[in-house]
């Protein structure tokens, strides 16, 4: 199958970044990781649109987010070396499995609540996951 090239107006990091606003009242505790659930845009590179229903089943079965907050043991080691070497930061595009995590709804954007060992990949574009 081959990857359908989407066309962004802007950076959806930024975008999403917007969209949610401050989280600054929002506290993560333990090894939680927040992301917020990415959503393609209408419309493809070629010129495609989107059916809306596409669009939105993106929100509950999408599998790539971007990192809003985590806590302060997410991707610490203590001592089973799970995580030697690899972490995730806040801004960092990441990949998931859909029926993983907790959902919830910030300001309008879906995102979930994810253990740290629930983030499978780190991505530079979330369009390279479909």
């Amino acid at each position: 199958m081959v990857a359908v090239a989407m066309l962004h107006e802007d950076d959806p990091r930024e975008e999403l970044k917007s969209k949610i606003g401050d989280l600054g009242a929002i506290d993560v505790f333990h090894n939680q990781v927040l992301v917020a659930t990415y959503k393609r845009p209408e419309k493809t590179k070629s010129g495609l649109y989107l059916a809306d229903s596409t669009r939105k089943e993106d929100e509950y079965q999408g599998k790539v987010g971007l990192v809003l907050k985590k806590g302060p043991a997410a991707f610490v080691d203590e001592g089973n070396i799970q995580f030697h070497g690899m972490s995730v930061e806040v801004g960092d595009w990441v990949t998931y499995r859909f029926s993983d995590g907790f959902p919830l709804e910030i300001n309008g954007v879906h995102c979930r609540l994810l253990e740290d060992s629930h983030v499978k990949l780190r991505v530079a574009s979330p369009d390279l996951i479909r």
